[in-house]
């Protein structure tokens, strides 16, 4: 059966996230690693009951590092993809899982763009639920600063840009329900320019390598495998859209049938199944649903 490993982003955090991971002996390298590389404990910052994890500083690099733990995991249990894609901060775990990089590359940058995502000031997201979706994209293009930042699937998206802007659509835009979201800045927005350029000097330095299977961009959700493509796309990340629902769409045009997330929480294969509802969908967030023990939605 052709599988994809799906990633995780930002949202999916939780307190005690990835507990029975902390003093897993095979984990405990890449923990130590992460502890030198970034002056703190991602185990200390998760299980924080202030919720410290999920501030954008800790949130990034507690999720790479979790994630990528899970899929050293599965490689030892001779698991393996077909394909890989990413949820924004996801698609760092992708690239580290299809070997561009390796973790000590991805982690610095996960670090750098958390700090710079998290002093990012000047703007506002909101998602909506059940909404038109021909109405919202003529609001959008009538609406100066205000763009699609994620488009998850059919009936849930995420609008960002300056605060009025964005209020401007969620008055205009009939909904089943709208909410503004907890974060620093417009992510996924024209307002992440300046951020987005300081990052681009540290992604700069980082050599990719060819990816050992295709990966499906956020900007770009169709397969690729070249390091300079794969780089650039990155590159357009922070301003870009998140493009999950045509990613979704990809799945089974790659011949894809089952799709595992790897990392905290329900989020990815929650809005997979309304979109492509034939695919099998499986959950390892922690040590007990690892290959012998998958929890199937």
């Amino acid at each position: 059966m052709k599988t994809a490993w799906v990633f995780p982003g930002q949202g999916s955090q939780s307190i005690g996230m990835g507990a029975d991971l902390y003093s897993l002996s095979e984990a405990q390298p890449k923990f130590e690693q992460a502890a030198q590389i970034l002056g703190w404990s991602v185990p200390d910052i998760c299980q924080n009951l202030e919720d410290q994890v999920s501030r954008t500083l800790y949130t990034q690099p507690c999720l790479y590092v979790l994630e990528s733990i899970l899929v050293d995991l599965m490689r030892s249990r001779g698991e393996q993809p077909d394909l890989v894609a990413g949820h924004s901060l996801g698609e760092y775990v992708a690239l580290y899982a299809a070997d561009v990089f390796d973790f000590e590359a991805g982690l610095r940058l996960v670090q750098r763009r958390a700090e710079l995502m998290d002093t990012a000031s000047g703007g506002v997201m909101a998602a909506l639920l059940g909404f038109d979706r021909d109405q919202l994209e003529q609001q959008l293009a009538q609406t100066p600063d205000v763009v699609l930042a994620n488009d998850n699937n059919s009936g849930q998206v995420v609008i960002s840009g300056t605060a009025e802007a964005v209020e401007a659509i969620l008055a205009s835009v009939k909904s089943k329900r709208a909410m503004r979201l907890n974060v620093s800045g417009a992510f996924h927005s024209p307002l992440m320019a300046e951020a987005a350029a300081e990052f681009q000097q540290v992604l700069n330095h980082v050599k990719f390598r060819p990816a050992q299977l295709p990966v499906l961009a956020n900007v770009d959700p169709t397969p690729a495998t070249d390091p300079a493509t794969l780089k650039d796309r990155l590159s357009r990340q922070m301003t870009g859209s998140v493009r999950w629902r045509e990613i979704s769409l990809q799945l089974p045009q790659s011949g894809i049938e089952r799709v595992i997330e790897l990392g905290p929480g329900k989020v990815l294969t929650g809005i997979i199944k309304r979109t492509c509802p034939e695919l099998t969908l499986v959950n390892i967030s922690s040590l007990s649903e690892l290959p012998q023990a998958a929890q199937v939605v």
